[in-house]
């Protein structure tokens, strides 16, 4: 039984179907392929020749998020990333920089990083210690506009059913200090381990949001709603569901995939329930099983379907996902874009591009890095890594 809320959150909806991506990328260099805290370099290198809005600091030094504008459209987004990478990496390679985008970086040691300033930043480690300090992982950040509070909440708790789907397809973290996790995703089981970070509580009604946020304010477990860190969040402010199941992404191809496909899952369950629809949901432990499952297996998981434990292999599973998104993505104007998240899993996942480099290299981690920076130039049509 909930206690009556003492905090009051009000959900600024969005009228539309908005659009809001966050890219993260880690610094390496070009020679040693090593991390490299040098954001605030880049920062001064890009100087006035880009929005602050669109480039943003992070927890370590090492790292930079790419930000969008509030879009109408996948490719309006995308070419709002495209714009500000193309300011970006020139400045990234005047300083001997590159950008990498995959959840994990294979060789890298957490004691060389640098924390970036700032009191929120010192406040999260000094209160997590040796875990915040291993958060070597980057990953994307999607949020999608709905209009209505009340509708919210079930979105999300129903969007939890795709939740494998997305970690298998974007999984791009299997080495971690130079040895192969033998997980496709070692960032989501590494992220996870933060106080307020992991799954979402299945809350039924905005009041049970508001009763937990003021339980975790009143407990000092959090001074803000944005430090509650659930791999699918509102954001009240924004009028958004922000979902950050996605480990980092290494092509523009591959994250315009991606945003379809998670442009459409929202809207498609949220039309549904304003509809009059009951949205199908599954136990927490189906839940947390499937997380595991995705992150352990990537594209090879047998995943859980539904409350009565139905299990299917998830490739098979999304293909009969992207059949029914395909009237939603006709009404978004993302057709193309959600027809190519079938693309992934015969190209190949990140993690199982970066195994395959390794082998065939002897085990080279400095390859697999190799192998990741020239992914994303060429995605942008840049083929030089070493300008």
């Amino acid at each position: 039984m909930w206690f009556a809320c003492l905090v009051r959150i009000d959900f600024h909806g969005s009228p539309r179907p908005t659009l809001g991506v966050e890219w993260e990328f880690a610094l390496v260099d070009k020679e040693s392929r090593d991390l490299v805290n040098s954001a605030a370099d880049l920062f001064e290198a890009v100087g006035p020749d880009l929005p602050p809005e669109h480039l943003h600091k992070e927890l370590l030094r090492n790292t930079v998020e790419v930000v969008t504008g509030i879009c109408s459209t996948v490719d309006e987004a995308i070419a709002d990333l495209r714009a500000t990478l193309d300011v970006v990496l020139p400045a990234a390679d005047r300083l001997g920089i590159d950008l990498y985008g995959a959840g994990t970086h294979p060789f890298a040691q957490w004691s060389a990083q640098q924390l970036t300033e700032g009191h929120r930043y010192e406040e999260l480690i000094n209160r997590t210690q040796w875990w915040g300090r291993q958060m070597l992982i980057w990953g994307v950040h999607v949020h999608v506009g709905l209009p209505e509070q009340a509708r919210v909440l079930p979105v999300m708790s129903a969007l939890l059913n795709q939740y494998p789907h997305l970690q298998a397809l974007s999984a791009s973290s299997p080495v971690w200090a130079g040895t192969d996790t033998g997980y496709a995703s070692n960032r989501a089981l590494m992220f996870q381990q933060l106080p307020t970070a992991g799954l979402p509580f299945q809350f039924e009604a905005w009041s049970e949001f508001e009763s937990f946020a003021h339980d975790q304010l009143t407990t000092g477990v959090i001074d803000e709603l944005s430090e509650i860190r659930w791999d699918v969040r509102p954001v009240p402010k924004l009028g958004t569901l922000e979902n950050r199941v996605c480990d980092g992404v290494s092509t523009i191809d591959e994250m315009a995939a991606l945003v379809a496909l998670m442009h459409c899952l929202v809207i498609d369950l949220d039309t549904r329930l304003a509809n009059g629809e009951t949205l199908p949901v599954m136990p927490p432990w189906h839940v947390q099983e499937n997380k595991w499952r995705a992150a352990r297996y990537g594209l090879d998981a047998i995943i859980i379907l539904d409350a009565s434990s139905n299990e299917r292999l998830i490739t098979d599973d999304l293909n009969d996902l992207l059949d029914r998104l395909t009237p939603v993505s006709r009404r978004l104007g993302c057709e193309d874009e959600l027809r190519s998240v079938a693309e992934i899993p015969r190209r190949g996942a990140s993690y199982q591009r970066q195994r395959a480099v390794a082998g065939e290299s002897g085990g080279d981690l400095v390859a697999v890095v190799d192998s990741v920076v020239t992914e994303l130039r060429r995605s942008l049509g840049n083929r030089s890594v070493n300008s």
